[in-house]
């Protein structure tokens, strides 16, 4: 695993990842591969609450492969509303190998964005 210098990167690239979080249990939501040689810069993360029947609650975590850290474990997201995770001010690096998992109380009622750099 090589990461970036960053002090001296070559690329920058802004990225967004988006999906619906399907299951009850963590599921990945972006993961930088092993040997991408890239560090991904992770600005924010919103939770949304697509359901009409209430608050659903949210889990995020950070991967190494075998192991889950939560940045948050059941937080409320209330009904037709977003939560915001993470925001740029509390940034963090997802290095190579690690990846950003989430879960819902409800599947199907909840979605994930993740407003990230990709440096290289």
């Amino acid at each position: 695993m090589a990461a970036p210098n960053l002090t001296s990167p070559t690329t920058i690239t802004g990225k967004t990842a988006r999906t619906g979080i399907g299951d009850t249990t963590l599921v990945g939501i972006l993961t930088n591969s092993s040997g991408s040689n890239k560090v991904l810069k992770i600005n924010s993360i919103l939770s949304a609450n697509t359901s009409s029947t209430g608050a659903k609650n949210v889990s995020v975590s950070i991967n190494d492969g075998s192991n889950d850290v939560y940045i948050v474990k059941d937080v409320i997201v209330p009904q037709q509303a977003t939560q915001i995770v993470l925001s740029k001010e509390t940034y963090f690096y997802l290095e190579e190998g690690d990846s950003i998992k989430a879960s819902s109380s409800s599947a199907n009622d909840l979605s994930i964005v993740v407003g990230y750099e990709e440096i290289s």
